[in-house]
């Protein structure tokens, strides 16, 4: 079974799960482009067009698809793409150059997006509790939670209680003796706080931008906490991030910037 074949099936999946949902459907008619899944020496390969909404494919190999998907091996390929899909095996490919993906992150990420939205089409979310409520698991960085929530908004947040119906943890078998965390999780104060954070009438809720300052010109760096903001939009905030990233790599070089990463903060 090689990978056009096995790809014939992925223009179904996608139609049934526009069929299933309109909200889907939408999505389909956000982007117009061509893309190919192809085996790495060329001998197998498919090519999927979208086009407001409707999807075209066909078994080849083509030269102006924006978005390539490159897979090493019919094998790997097999071993990919068949369902059940293991996602960790998908992972390993990728950090092992077995599966590469080319092409503007744009249109990379929305079609990565599609592949998997159409497999949750029909899925159903959440548990319905005593008041109309509806329970929701969620992992905050303070810690896992249960997430109540009615008509919309969110009701409480509690730390998640393991009963039977939980998988089971870990053992550490050592010395003669069995060790096996309790039942229960833990939440550090910050995580209890995210109901409070979510609907804080001081949260920010879109990009802005001090209102003297100038990314082309004056910065005025004096005015930090003093003069106002104005909003602009995400592209516009977007834009300005990654072009003062590049600059500042190529003014500086790569050194100059860097991530501290922890369970609560990024900082650039």
């Amino acid at each position: 079974m090689g990978l056009s074949f096995i790809l014939y099936f992925l223009k179904w999946h996608l139609k049934i799960a526009a069929w299933r949902s309109p909200a889907f459907a939408k999505r389909l008619k956000e982007k117009n482009f061509k893309a190919q899944f192809s085996i790495a020496d060329g001998s197998d390969g498919r090519v999927f067009e979208f086009e407001n909404g409707k999807i075209k494919t066909r078994s080849g190999i083509v030269g102006d698809a924006e978005v390539n998907v490159v897979i090493k091996n019919q094998r790997i390929a097999r071993e990919l793409l068949i369902p059940p899909v293991d996602y960790q095996k998908q992972i390993d490919a990728i950090k092992n150059f077995n599966l590469m993906m080319m092409g503007p992150d744009e249109l990379s990420n929305w079609l990565t997006e599609i592949i998997i939205e159409a497999g949750r089409v029909g899925w159903r979310h959440g548990t319905s509790v005593a008041g109309g409520e509806t329970r929701y698991v969620n992992n905050t960085n303070g810690g896992p939670v249960y997430v109540y929530v009615k008509g919309g908004k969110i009701v409480r947040m509690t730390p998640i209680d393991f009963d039977d119906d939980d998988a089971g943890t870990w053992t550490i078998n050592a010395r003669g003796k069995s060790f096996t965390p309790p039942r229960k999780t833990s939440l550090a104060p910050h995580g209890l706080a995210s109901k409070s954070l979510i609907y804080s009438k001081d949260r920010l809720l879109y990009p802005m931008k001090r209102v003297d300052f100038d990314p082309d010109g004056e910065r005025n760096c004096e005015n930090r906490g003093i003069s106002g903001y104005e909003r602009i939009s995400w592209d516009e905030a977007l834009d300005l991030i990654s072009e003062k990233v590049r600059d500042t790599v190529q003014t500086h070089g790569p050194e100059s910037v860097a991530m501290f990463g922890s369970g609560q903060w990024t900082i650039w």
